[in-house]
């Protein structure tokens, strides 16, 4: 990569670093981890760099390096066992916040205990904010296959929330 290319993808991981962190731990749920799987789709990204025609879909890219990673890494054995790492949020330090805090946590707790491609799936649409098309794009898979995906994801994530559910609902 020539310099002008090495400054606009220094320019972009500097713009989005954070924002694919937190993805990636919403998708895996332990923040080491989501810094290892964001570095893996950074660098993906890195090269194939010049053969990405179209800067704006730059984030698509990402996402979908970034998803099949999680995927991927979930279903090596040693993987299997979940973080119990608490969240840690810039709101802890304002009380009137606590009980955000607390919902957020509880939900992000819950969401790890789904199978990892319903929560993929789970965080690209309600986390992320893509539609139905967008998830089937990202992880190559039908549309059939978001709809269904999500709702066993949505489920699995209502057990394991059982009674916290009303709660959260209240709290949202």
């Amino acid at each position: 990569m020539d310099q002008h290319e090495e400054q606009e993808f220094a320019e972009y991981f500097a713009a989005r670093r954070e924002a694919v962190r937190r993805m990636a731990y919403m998708m895996c749920g332990d923040w080491h981890r989501a810094d290892d799987l964001a570095q893996t789709a950074f660098i993906a990204l890195h090269r194939r760099w010049r053969k990405v025609t179209d800067k704006g879909a730059l984030d698509a890219y990402v996402r979908r390096t970034l998803s099949r990673a999680v995927i991927d890494e979930s279903r090596r054995p040693w993987r299997r066992e979940h973080s119990t790492e608490v969240l840690p949020d810039e709101a802890e330090s304002a009380p009137s916040l606590g009980n955000t805090v607390a919902t957020r946590q509880t939900l992000l707790a819950a969401l790890q205990q789904v199978p990892a491609k319903q929560r993929t799936v789970l965080v690209l649409r309600y986390f992320e904010g893509l539609d139905v098309a967008g998830v089937a794009e990202v992880l190559k898979c039908s549309e059939g296959n978001v709809k269904s995906q999500s709702a066993r994801g949505l489920d699995a994530l209502r057990a394991v929330l059982g009674d916290e559910l009303g709660d959260l609902r209240s709290a949202l």
